[in-house]
Order: structure tokens, then C-alpha cells, then sequence
């Protein structure tokens, strides 16, 4: 894996995809899909990373 490539920790259920640029909720600090809104599980706890 390249050094200067993105590793995406968190998934988006709805968008089916990786997220590297996650946003945080300012009430709940959850973090969520920046397209879709999704909040976002991490890849660890899927088993496909």
C-alpha cells in the first residue's frame, strides 16, 4: 500500500463505499457520511479491512 494514500477507517452502510473525510455531528459527535449522512461504522468491526 502506498505511504501518500488515504486509509479510510470508517464505512458508509448507505453509500456502500470507504470514507476517509468523515464529518462530526456538533450535538452527538457522531461521526457521518459527508454525501449522504449516514452515520458511519468502522471498518475494523465489518471484518473487510
Amino acid at each position: 500500500m502506498p505511504e501518500n494514500e488515504a486509509r479510510a477507517d470508517f464505512y458508509c452502510p448507505t453509500c456502500a463505499r470507504p470514507v476517509a473525510d468523515p464529518l462530526m455531528c456538533g450535538d452527538c459527535h457522531a461521526l457521518i457520511c459527508r454525501k449522504c449522512g449516514t452515520p458511519l461504522e468502522r471498518i475494523d468491526d465489518l471484518g473487510i479491512g
